[in-house]
């Protein structure tokens, strides 16, 4: 596993290097991973290189991009929309060479167009901003502070919001609010109960799973080498 770059595209012209972890041995099958967002990117981060490590030793080539304002990212995350997301995975998978793509989550909702590939255990957006806000609740409720998910949600949509440490922006929060996974040819679903185990992204901490990470990688392996 080493560290690369990719050219990002800005919203206002020109381009920025983002960040990617990959496996690269210059070979045929090249698997572009878009993470989970937010809370569960962070929940989920070591399972995703754990499959990415299986991945490698099956003989697939594989590349984990930064989103544009997460982890070492240079970009702000309160001017980005889920667009922008969108656009730095197509420069990603272009940039890669990618010839298939595995989106984990709500990773799912930014899936750059005409590349096949799997999205694991899908979700809406706006049952990731439910989670949050949620959570938010309940963290200010132990801190003495009253706050309500209708509240901040309407709060959120007209200042911004910041939700698990991620400064969101009112364009960003009505984007998600809006987005849902959708049939397209081409991606095969991996509902979680085809892995198996209690789901990586409702544990409390960071967390991972060798059995997950078998089942999961065998199943990419499978239709990738097939």
């Amino acid at each position: 596993m080493t560290p690369h770059t990719y050219p990002c595209p800005l919203s206002a012209g020109g381009s920025v290097d983002e960040y990617a972890l990959g496996f690269d041995r210059g070979r045929k099958e090249r698997l572009l991973v878009i993470p989970a967002l937010f809370d569960e990117a962070n929940r989920m981060r070591r399972f995703t290189v754990e499959v990415m490590r299986r991945l490698d030793g099956a003989g697939i080539d594989c590349f984990l991009p930064d989103l544009p304002g997460c982890n070492e990212s240079p970009q702000d995350l309160a001017l980005l929309e889920p667009e922008d997301w969108a656009t730095a995975m197509h420069a990603a998978a272009r940039h890669f060479g990618a010839s298939k793509v595995l989106a984990i989550r709500g990773g799912g909702l930014i899936l750059p167009p005409a590349i096949s590939g799997w999205h694991y255990a899908p979700v809406k957006g706006a049952n990731l901003l439910k989670t949050m806000l949620r959570a938010r609740v309940l963290a200010a409720r132990e801190a003495g502070v009253t706050e309500s998910i209708d509240g901040l949600a309407a709060e959120g949509l007209e200042l911004g919001l910041d939700l698990a440490g991620y400064p969101l922006s009112g364009e960003m929060l009505r984007q998600l609010q809006g987005l849902a996974p959708a049939p397209r040819a081409g991606i095969t679903v991996i509902a979680h109960e085809l892995v198996g185990g209690s789901p990586l992204w409702l544990r409390a901490e960071p967390d991972e799973d060798p059995i997950q990470a078998d089942a999961l990688a065998a199943v990419i392996a499978m239709g990738a080498l097939a």
